[in-house]
C-alpha cells in the first residue's frame, strides 16, 4: 500500500533521477557509504551551523547603530565579515526570486503590462548601484534610524538591484517560449491559472532560472564594495563585510589583506555552491523537456546526504505537505481554452488604445518632472557632454559584448553538453563571475601610471569582467535545456561541423543567448561606474565615459547631474535594446520554440 501524501518526503529528497522512465540510479552514480549514525550527525551538524549563522546575523541586524565598529584588516575578522556579506546576498536573492516570479509572469502574461514592464526592466538594469544608493538610503535608514536594520536594508536593496533584473529576463523568456503542446495539454487537463503556473510554467523555467540565480549571486559580489558603503547623516558608514574589508585594503594598498579577502571569497563561494547551487542544479535537471532520459546527469553529494538522511526527510514532510496542497489548489480558477488569438475584438483594441495613451501621457509626465529637476543645476552644455560620454561608453560595450560572445558561446556549449564537466567548472565560473573588479585595480593602475598608458583603452576590460559571465551562464543553461532526443536525432542525421552549429545548437540556445546578451550589455553599462574610475591608494585614474561622469557627480553630491547621467544611460540602454536586442528576441521567440 502506498503511503498517504502527508507521509511522503518532498520530491527533491527522493531518489528518483528522471521524470521519464523508471526510478533508477544513473550508471556511475555515487552512493554514500557513511554509517547511518555518522550520516545523521553530519546532516545535523550542517543544519545547526547554518542555523547559528542565521541567528548571529539576525542578532547583529537589530543592534543599535552605535555598536558598529571600525573595519579591521585582521584576517581573523574575515569569517565574521563573510557571514554578514553572504546573509545580505541571500536575503537579496530571496527578494529577487519573489520579484522575478511576480514581475516576469505579469510581463509574459499580459500584453498591456508588457508594454510597460519590459522597457521599465531595461531602465532598471541600466541604473547603476550608486544611483540607487544615492536616492534610497534615506528611505531605508528612516525605517529604522537607530538600528543597524535600516543600513542593512539599504545594502540589501543595492545588492538586489544587481541580482533581480537578469533573473526576471530569464523567467520572462522561458514563459514566452513555452512549448505549445505542453501549454495545450495543461488547458485540456483543466488546470487553473494557478495550477498551470506551478505545474507547468515554473518547472519549465527552472533550469534557466537556476543558472541565472548563480549568475545573480556572483553579480552581487561584483558590487559588494559599493553596496556595503552607506552614507547616512552626512557620514560614511562601512557595514561589516568582505566588501568593506576590500575597500579598506585598497585604500591602504595592502596586498596581503587583498590576498586574504580573495581566499575568504573562494572558500565562501565553494561552500554555498556545494550546499545550495549544486543541489539546485541537480534538482532542476528533472525539469528538462525531453522524451528520452539523459545519458549523464549532474550529481550533488549534499543532496544525496539529505536523501539518505531520515532526519532530513522527516523534517521536510510538513513543508512538503503544505506546499503540495498550496500548489494543487484551484486558486485563480480561470481556464483559457486556447492561446490569445491574433484577431482581437474592437472593444479589446479600444482598451489597448486607451492603455497606450495612458502609458504615453504618464511617461511624458515623468519625463517632465525629471527634466525640471535636471534644469535646476544643469544646462544644455551638460546634456551635450553626457551624450558624448555616453557614446564613448556605448562603443566600449558593443566591442566587449562581441568579443565575449565569440569566446563564451562555444565554451558554454561545450560545458553544457557535458554535465560532468559542468559540475567541475561551475564553482570556478562562479568564482570568476564573483571576482570584484576592485581587486584587480593594482594590476591596471600600476602599469598605467608607470608606462603612461591610455586609460580609455586599458581600463575598458574592467567593464566586462563581471558581466561576460551572463553570456556563459545563459548559454550553458540553454545547452543543458536542449532535449536529448534532439541531440540524438542530429547525431543520427550525421550533422557535423558548422552544419551542426547552424541547424541544431545555435537555434536551440538562441533565446537563452539573447537573454544573456541583454543582461550582459546592461551589466556592462552598470559596471562602467566602477571600471571608468579606479583608484589604488592615492592614485586615481579616469576614462572618458558616462560611468566616470556619474561616479564623479555622485562623489560631489550633485544630484541634478547625477539624474542627468542616469537618465542618459537609461536612454542609451533602452534604445540599444529596442533597436537590436528586442527584434532579435522576437525573432528567436517566433523561429526557435521547442514546439
Amino acid at each position: 500500500m502506498s503511503r498517504p501524501i502527508w507521509l511522503k518526503p518532498p520530491l527533491f529528497l527522493r531518489s528518483q533521477q528522471h521524470h521519464v522512465g523508471p526510478r533508477v540510479y544513473a550508471p556511475g552514480r555515487p552512493r554514500l557509504a557513511l554509517p547511518a549514525d555518522s550520516l545523521e550527525l553530519t546532516v545535523a551538524a550542517i543544519v545547526l551551523a547554518l542555523a547559528a549563522m542565521l541567528a548571529y546575523g539576525i542578532s547583529e541586524v537589530f543592534a543599535p547603530v552605535s555598536s558598529l565598529k571600525a573595519i579591521s584588516l585582521d584576517p581573523l575578522r574575515l569569517p565574521e565579515y563573510a557571514v554578514r556579506t553572504v546573509l545580505r546576498m541571500l536575503a537579496a536573492m530571496g527578494a529577487s526570486l519573489l520579484f522575478t516570479l511576480v514581475y516576469g509572469t505579469l510581463a509574459a502574461k499580459s500584453r498591456r503590462a508588457e508594454v510597460v514592464l519590459v522597457p521599465l526592466l531595461d531602465i532598471l538594469q541600466s541604473v547603476p548601484v550608486l544611483g540607487y544608493l544615492s536616492f534610497t538610503v534615506v528611505f531605508f535608514v528612516g525605517l529604522a534610524p537607530h538600528w543597524v536594520l535600516g543600513l542593512e536594508l539599504a545594502s540589501i536593496f543595492a545588492i538586489f538591484t544587481s541580482q533581480a533584473w537578469n533573473m526576471a529576463f530569464s523567467f520572462f523568456q522561458a514563459l514566452r517560449t513555452l512549448p505549445v503542446d505542453l501549454d495545450e495539454a495543461s488547458r485540456a487537463f483543466g488546470f487553473s491559472a494557478w495550477q498551470r503556473f506551478w505545474r507547468l510554467e515554473f518547472p519549465f523555467a527552472v533550469p534557466g532560472l537556476v543558472w541565472n540565480m548563480m549568475m545573480s549571486m556572483s553579480g552581487g559580489w561584483f558590487f559588494v564594495v559599493a553596496s556595503e558603503a552607506i552614507t547616512a547623516d552626512q557620514r560614511q558608514i562601512a557595514l561589516p563585510g568582505i566588501g568593506s574589508y576590500v575597500a579598506l585594503a585598497i585604500a591602504q594598498r595592502n596586498l596581503l589583506a587583498i590576498g586574504f579577502a580573495i581566499a575568504a571569497m573562494t572558500i565562501v563561494i565553494l561552500i554555498y555552491d556545494q550546499l545550495l547551487f549544486r543541489p539546485l542544479v541537480v534538482w532542476a535537471d528533472r525539469f528538462r523537456v525531453e522524451q528520452t532520459a539523459s545519458q549523464s546527469t549532474p550529481h550533488s553529494w549534499f543532496l544525496e546526504l539529505l536523501r539518505h538522511s531520515h532526519l532530513a526527510r522527516a523534517a521536510a514532510v510538513p513543508a512538503s505537505f503544505c506546499l503540495r496542497r498550496l500548489f494543487r489548489a484551484r486558486i485563480l480558477n480561470i481556464i483559457p481554452t486556447s492561446r490569445p488569438l491574433a484577431v482581437r475584438s474592437r472593444a479589446s483594441k479600444a482598451v489597448d488604445d486607451l492603455w497606450y495613451i495612458f502609458v504615453a501621457v504618464a511617461s511624458l509626465g515623468i519625463a517632465a518632472i525629471i527634466v525640471r529637476f535636471i534644469a535646476q543645476g544643469a544646462g544644455w552644455s551638460d546634456v551635450f557632454t553626457v551624450v558624448r560620454l555616453g557614446t564613448y561608453t556605448l562603443l566600449r560595450v558593443v566591442v566587449l559584448i562581441v568579443l565575449a560572445s565569440l569566446i563564451w558561446v562555444p565554451v558554454g556549449v561545450v560545458i553544457g553538453l557535458r554535465p560532468k564537466l559542468a559540475e567541475r567548472v561551475q564553482p570556478l565560473a562562479q568564482f570568476l563571475a564573483a571576482f570584484p573588479a576592485n581587486l584587480l585595480f593594482p594590476l591596471f593602475v600600476i602599469p598605467i601610471v608607470r608606462f603612461n598608458l591610455n586609460t580609455d583603452i586599458w581600463l575598458t576590460p574592467l567593464m566586462i569582467l563581471g558581466t561576460q559571465w551572463y553570456i556563459l551562464f545563459n548559454v550553458i543553461a540553454g545547452t543543458t535545456a536542449l532535449p536529448t532526443d534532439l541531440l540524438e536525432a542530429a547525431d543520427n542525421f550525421r550533422f557535423h561541423g558548422w552544419q551542426w552549429w547552424r541547424i541544431v545548437i545555435l537555434p536551440g540556445i538562441f533565446p537563452y543567448y539573447i537573454t544573456g546578451a541583454i543582461t550582459a550589455s546592461g551589466g556592462a553599462w552598470n559596471a562602467s561606474i566602477v571600471a571608468e574610475v579606479v583608484s589604488w591608494g592615492h592614485d586615481r585614474l579616469f576614462a572618458h565615459g558616462l560611468g566616470a561622469y556619474i561616479s564623479q557627480m555622485t562623489a560631489q553630491g550633485d544630484y541634478p547631474r547625477i539624474v542627468l547621467g542616469i537618465a542618459t544611460m537609461s536612454a542609451f540602454v533602452v534604445l540599444f535594446n529596442r533597436l537590436l536586442w528586442r527584434p532579435l528576441y522576437a525573432y528567436g521567440e517566433r523561429r526557435f520554440r521547442l514546439d
